[in-house]
């Protein structure tokens, strides 16, 4: 059960950096930004598509270690959510 759900969160993380990379204004709807013009587009091709394809596909091939480090940036994100809503009011 336990390797089935990491398998789900990287391939879950892949997607989004698909969807991301393909349809970056489709990514406004899970995040919250807009991407305004060719730097903008640009940046959330990189950022929510290149290195969310390389973190949700490296696990797939380098295996436990590469989970955990997924496993360690979502709670790293987890974290700063957090203190974002306590202090943003988010």
């Amino acid at each position: 059960m336990g390797m089935i759900l990491k398998l789900i969160a990287a391939l879950a993380t892949a997607a989004t950096g698909v969807l991301a990379l393909v349809k970056p204004s489709a990514a406004y709807g899970f995040i919250g930004l807009k991407a305004e013009g060719a730097r903008g587009v640009s940046e959330m091709r990189t950022i929510f598509g290149g290195l969310f394809i390389a973190l949700g596909v490296t696990p797939l091939f380098l295996g436990d270690t590469a989970y955990l480090m997924l496993g360690i940036g979502y709670l790293a994100i987890a974290a700063a959510r957090m203190f974002s809503i306590l202090f943003d009011k988010s």
